[in-house]
């Protein structure tokens, strides 16, 4: 295989793909930086294809303009690093492969780096957008290695000048992108007199970031040492403290011992969650051995209070794990999170009850669900917490809206943990399923502040089966820290919806299943209003046009969540004078502005 500047491939004997102008109109894609030279004359930015992979979806912050701070605890950093990276997820607009590999269990993850060889591997947008939207910071790589690493290594550290021009040069990048730093990987020899260059460009990037771009975070691995040497140590020791003493953690490299972490969080001291010890899911070297016994690395990591960094949880997929892709990700990433957080699965009966995002059945709305299913006895119920967090609520009435669909008399309800701003004292609010408000009552009341039957429940159509809950509280002044699944079968005398779909079957007596789809948090008065079309600014660049002999037609074109989308190969019917693009905008909460009210830009078509 050979490969082009922008990280595809093609196959040995094939004619070779022409090189990569990234100055030449075409289908926007994201691509790395291979040289030095493109780093410090900022040729990216001058790239046909820089607006396009500007990321439109910015980190929650937590006052201030500042993103949250990463959490007192051990933490989960996933390092994706796939078949030399930028493979389905370099093509900003979506790609046709419909089973390109994806990550859906963010919930579980702090940080997201995506890794490749090339110098600078920057983030396609779709990672940074989703990732975002779930709490996750993302990093950036900056990487040296091999032979023509050392050349580049010697070219960087020249001088102190040079060593924080290019970091610089690195945190505009990450600032212009929109993701929130790099993990910096020297896996090069250094002469001694370099590591005094090597710490100021490491300290001069910790702080550029920083200043830039509050919150953000820059990551050392565990490669060079203060010595110079290639030497990886697996552990945090003074052959590499000076560089995590310069940035925000340290990625141990993944040959531990099962003493090293216990000697690395000694080193840390109070910064112990900032040591990220690394697992390799494919098991080269790594302890546990990896694979499906990645969580023996995890106890430890665990037992030991620091954090975890998982490289390449991909492998699940580039290896084909049976059953299939979806089955396989659900285990190894379920079984990772409930070693790391072990109050993720209370069970108050005797039996346990798997939990699962699923994409096999047709989704409420997009996306996938998160399914319940298995045994359940009469008395017992299974909870488990679906968001963590802290909402401060205001005077306005709030509404939670969820769908569900299940079989049986299996009950999916919600579970909300409130603490007070001005006083020490918490609350519970259970939002119970349509049903006897008396027998709910009586199961429910003794352990929750308050419970809430329903105010509106509408039932879709037969075929698909989803049941909405609208269920509305006044909190005001109290603080949303946690919502949980309460999982539990009715009691006869209880009436249930009954979902329609013939897949759910009512299986054994003990039997529960049960699908979410969706949660829906809004306040009264809150709608999204969209500006007017004549106050959106519509612009663009590099057009040319002719028509064709096809019918005419309306078409939809795309969705994007940048502000530059790019079209090619319309074909435009014969005597089209002029074509309407009209750019439809969405809010955060899938409401869409109306057509007839969205902006657009008129096109003057030339004849062919």
């Amino acid at each position: 295989m050979e490969t082009t500047v922008d990280g595809s491939s093609t196959a040995a004997g094939a004619d070779p793909l022409p090189p990569f102008d990234p100055s030449v109109p075409a289908v926007p894609i994201s691509y790395p930086l291979q040289t030095l030279e493109e780093l410090e004359s900022r040729a990216y930015f001058k790239s046909f294809h820089y607006p396009f992979n500007q990321a439109a979806v910015k980190l929650p912050t937590a006052g201030g303009g500042r993103c949250a701070e990463l959490p007192q605890r051990p933490r989960i950093l996933v390092c994706h690093d796939m078949a030399g990276g930028y493979t389905d997820d370099r093509f900003v607009q979506g790609g046709k492969n419909a089973d390109a590999y994806a990550i859906w269990h963010w919930y579980l993850i702090d940080v997201f780096v995506y890794f490749s060889h090339s110098l600078v591997t920057l983030p396609p947008p779709c990672w940074i957008n989703t990732a975002h939207r779930h709490g996750v910071k993302v990093l950036g790589t900056f990487i040296m290695e091999w032979d023509e690493g050392k050349k580049r290594a010697d070219k960087l550290l020249s001088t102190k000048d040079s060593a924080q021009m290019y970091a610089e040069r690195l945190t505009e990048l990450a600032v212009a992108l929109g993701f929130d730093g790099w993990l910096i990987n020297m896996e090069v020899t250094l002469d001694p007199g370099q590591i005094p260059n090597l710490k100021a460009f490491v300290s001069h990037l910790s702080q550029t970031m920083h200043s830039s771009l509050p919150g953000s975070l820059v990551i050392w691995y565990d490669s060079v040492t203060v010595d110079g040497d290639l030497s990886w140590q697996d552990q945090l020791n003074d052959k590499n403290k000076p560089f995590f003493d310069s940035c925000d953690g340290i990625f141990v490299n993944y040959t531990w011992k099962e003493d090293f972490p216990k000697l690395s969080a000694d080193v840390a001291g109070d910064r112990k969650f900032d040591v990220y010890m690394g697992i390799d899911v494919f098991g080269r070297g790594t302890y546990g051995g990896g694979q499906w016994t990645t969580d023996v690395a995890l106890d430890v990591i665990k037992k030991n209070e620091v954090s975890a960094a998982i490289f390449a949880p991909g492998w699940v997929y580039e290896t084909k794990q049976p059953p299939d892709f979806q089955t396989a990700q659900n285990r190894v990433m379920v079984t990772t999170y409930t070693v790391m957080e072990s109050k993720f699965l209370t069970l108050l009966g005797t039996t346990f009850l798997p939990k699962a995002f699923s994409f096999k059945e047709a989704s409420y709305n997009g996306g996938g669900n998160i399914t319940f299913t298995g045994a359940l006895g009469d008395s017992a119920e299974f909870t488990a917490r679906l968001f963590q967090g802290e909402l401060l609520l205001g005077k306005s009435q709030v509404h939670f809206t969820y769908s569900v669909k299940s079989s049986g008399n299996s009950q999916l309800c919600l579970a909300l943990e409130f603490s007070s701003a001005t006083e020490d004292k918490k609350n519970s609010v259970f939002l119970a399923a349509s049903g006897n408000t008396l027998l709910t009552m009586n199961q429910f009341s003794s352990r929750f502040t308050s419970v809430i039957m329903p105010r509106r429940v509408t039932k879709l159509d037969e075929k698909t089966g989803w049941v909405i809950q609208e269920s509305s509280i006044d909190m005001a002044g109290q603080i949303l820290k946690e919502i949980r699944a309460i999982c539990y079968r009715s009691k006869p005398g209880k009436s249930v919806a009954v979902a329609a779909d013939t897949t759910l079957s009512d299986g054994p007596s003990d039997y529960y299943y049960a699908v979410l789809g969706d949660i829906k948090i809004t306040t009264d008065g809150e709608n999204s209003k969209f500006p007017p079309s004549n106050l959106w600014l519509v612009g663009r660049e590099f057009v040319t046009s002719s028509s064709s002999g096809n019918q005419s037609r309306n078409e939809y074109i795309g969705v994007a969540l940048v502000k530059s989308f790019y079209i090619s190969d319309l074909e435009v019917p014969e005597g089209t004078s002029s074509l309407k693009f009209i750019i439809q905008v969405c809010g955060l909460d899938g409401t869409c502005q109306k057509l007839e009210d969205s902006p657009f830009f008129q096109l003057q078509v030339e004849s062919s």
